[in-house]
């Protein structure tokens, strides 16, 4: 653009000073390296610079009189103390200008284009920022003196200078955005000063809307830096997710996968950069962890898209689906320990959209059919190398199952808890059943062998599974009817939740093997309660009980009703935490034998240990307990050894319970 040379210097020089001299004191002041680093108290340093300046120029001046530099230099210098006010410091040197009050106009005289524009370049935005006002101010000040009302080209390359100007802080802005995850070392200072800028702009066009410039839609329009800053995110996303390596399919059949472990390594360091280093800089209103998280789950689904439309084989295509499916929202990413709690997840729009999901589960689909096509080749040529090759077919999946089952069993039996892990089992084992069903229907192949070996693997990835589940949920289970449990009063769903990271995948899982060990599960959750609530010797006050036994049945609740929505069909097992919490509270002795009675009915095979341990959790004597067992001893004769579903039979009950 061609600069406007009316404005290339700031004043004209005077004829009793050295040229230039000044004007570079003046400039020194201004484009100091360091500058940037100050707050906004270059203001006052560089007005008094101006000040000076005039002074040294205006030698001759009457004894006693201000000249007109000294007045506008004061007047400016007010004006900034007087913005100093009207703002708040919200964070590490970041500032945010007073919403309620309008910045005062600012006066004075603003540096050349050519001055401003240096100053720019060395990223001193700030003082930039101060000159443009200045000089938008002085325009706008004129226009309406109707200075250009004989000359509006004048007024159009002075609008034009302003437009200049704000277009290049803006390009630094985006350019101190994109560069931010470039660096080594995040330069603090810089993204502070930035922020204070477009508080400091914001504010300077606070009531822009309202005020009307005729002849220039230049002039006093706010400059939305802000969104800028959000696009410019986006734009270094997009550059953060195309500098992970890829390398072609023909010099490394492993392409999409080390691309993707590449694109993962990549981001999540940049993520841990920007909760530990970024996000200090700004605001809490700027949301920086979530604008990234967002801008970068935008970015690979554009970058997955662009990969789907690619002519991908049988293994690209699950690497690329379990990659979505389990990869992207486990601690291998975006679910990395380090990058809680700041890093969250839970809004994010799905990565693909459905058709493209669609497209590639079809996709997968139609290349597991490459055994087919084989078959049919064979078979095109002759009977028996049909049958020879669905008998090598065979041979090669019968060894490969129990070596699969073994790397399995070995990678997980010392891995860490992973929220991967039982979508992993739940694909394995339909994977394996769905091939079994294929090789059934489609060759008509004798898959007995094939039934006894995914029998032993289901059984043991669902003996893994439950192991993993225990392991999960026995520190919640241990707290049932500790000091601490009946103290706290927060939300009572820890043990629920530790559970549901496990079963809520089971409603995936073919049938009837997802349903048996969803009712496992629930049957697993409901008996170890029992045994925790029964195990314990102490005694509780009328006042514990009561909180106790309605904890307990806000817990059992919860519990119950989340497996039930997952699909577990054991209502069976609602009443017997119910019915103990009752005997719990209950204080009249003949409600407390209706209640056990109920027990004795629902439940056949619980036994009179069971019965004695639970009313010495009440807190009745041993008198007490004989007098209600007595009572209800023909209603448990009775349900013993019926039919019905055992919970108490593996509940086993310490023998100084009994005698308590």
């Amino acid at each position: 653009m061609e600069l406007n040379p009316r404005t290339m210097t700031s004043e004209p020089a005077s004829p009793t000073s050295s040229t230039g001299e000044e004007k570079m004191e003046i400039t020194s002041e201004l484009s100091s390296p360091t500058s940037h680093s100050r707050d906004t108290g270059f203001f006052e340093r560089s007005i008094r610079r101006l000040s000076t300046w005039k002074l040294k120029q205006s030698p001759n001046k009457e004894s006693g009189k201000e000249d007109t530099g000294t007045w506008k230099g004061k007047r400016l210098l007010r004006s900034f103390r007087s913005y100093e006010k009207n703002k708040t410091t919200i964070c590490d040197g970041v500032e945010k200008i007073g919403e309620n009050k309008e910045a005062e106009p600012i006066q004075g005289k603003p540096l050349s284009v050519m001055e401003i524009n240096e100053l720019i370049q060395k990223r001193q935005l700030l003082e930039a920022f101060a000159s443009i006002k200045l000089l938008e101010d002085e325009t706008i000040s004129e226009q309406n003196a109707e200075k250009y009302k004989d000359n509006p080209q004048e007024l159009l390359r002075k609008s034009k200078d302003v437009n200049f100007l704000y277009n290049s802080i803006a390009n630094a802005i985006q350019s101190i955005v994109e560069g931010t995850l470039e660096a080594s070392t995040i330069e603090e200072t810089m993204l502070t000063s930035m922020v204070t800028l477009i508080a400091h702009e914001e504010a300077a066009h606070h009531n822009a809307d309202k005020i009307v410039h005729p002849g220039s839609d230049l002039l006093g329009r706010p400059r939305k830096w802000r969104e800028m800053w959000r696009e410019a995110i986006n734009e270094s996303a997009k550059k953060r997710v195309l500098k992970a390596p890829m390398a072609s399919k023909e010099e490394d059949s492993s392409w999409l996968d080390l691309h993707l472990n590449f694109l993962q390594k990549l981001l999540r360091e940049d993520l841990l950069k920007i909760k530990l280093s970024v996000k200090k800089c700004y605001p809490e209103e700027y949301q920086v962890c979530d604008t990234y998280v967002e801008a970068f789950h935008k970015a690979i689904a554009s970058h997955l898209q662009h990969l789907c439309q690619r002519l991908l084989d049988f293994n690209e295509l699950y690497t690329l689906l379990n990659w979505v499916a389990n990869t992207y929202h486990s601690e291998l990413f975006l679910g990395h320990p380090d990058l809680k709690p700041e890093v969250k997840t839970e809004n994010l729009s799905p990565l693909l959209t459905p058709a493209d999901w669609d497209k590639l589960k079809n996709s997968y689909i139609a290349s597991a059919k490459i055994i087919g096509e084989h078959m049919k080749l064979s078979g095109a040529i002759s009977r028996s190398l049909e049958t020879k090759m669905l008998e090598l077919c065979m041979t090669e999946l019968l060894e490969f199952i129990p070596r699969f089952e073994k790397e399995f069993e070995k990678a997980w039996s010392t891995a860490q808890d992973s929220p991967i892990f039982a979508p992993c089992v739940v694909a394995y084992i339909n994977s394996f059943h769905d091939l079994m069903s294929g090789l059934e229907t489609e060759f008509k192949v004798n898959t007995e062998e094939l039934q006894k070996i995914l029998a032993a693997l289901t059984r043991n990835f669902t003996n893994i599974f439950l192991t993993k589940l225990k392991t999960k949920a026995q520190p919640f289970l241990k707290k049932i009817l500790t000091k601490d449990w009946i103290l706290d009063t927060g939300r009572p769903d820890s043990l629920t939740s530790a559970v549901s990271q496990f079963s809520k995948h089971l409603q995936h899982m073919r049938k009837p093997t997802g349903q048996e060990l969803l009712r496992e599960v629930h049957k697993y959750v409901v008996k170890e309660y029992i045994t925790q609530v029964i195990k314990h010797r102490w005694r509780m006050n009328r006042e514990t009980r009561q909180k106790v036994s309605k904890k307990m049945d806000w817990e059992a609740r919860i519990f119950h009703n989340t497996l039930i929505d997952q699909g577990s069909d054991s209502h069976w097992l609602v009443p017997a935490i119910h019915h103990i919490a009752k005997i719990i509270k209950e204080k009249k002795k003949d409600k407390i034998k209706v209640y056990v009675k109920k027990l004795c009915q629902n439940y056949p095979d619980i036994r009179k240990d069971h019965i004695l341990a639970i009313l010495a959790r009440r807190g009745l004597g041993r008198n007490g307990r004989a007098a209600i067992l007595r009572q209800v001893c023909h209603v448990l004769e009775s349900s013993n050894g019926g039919e019905g579903n055992t919970l108490f039979a593996e509940i086993d009950v310490p023998v100084v319970i009994c005698c308590f």
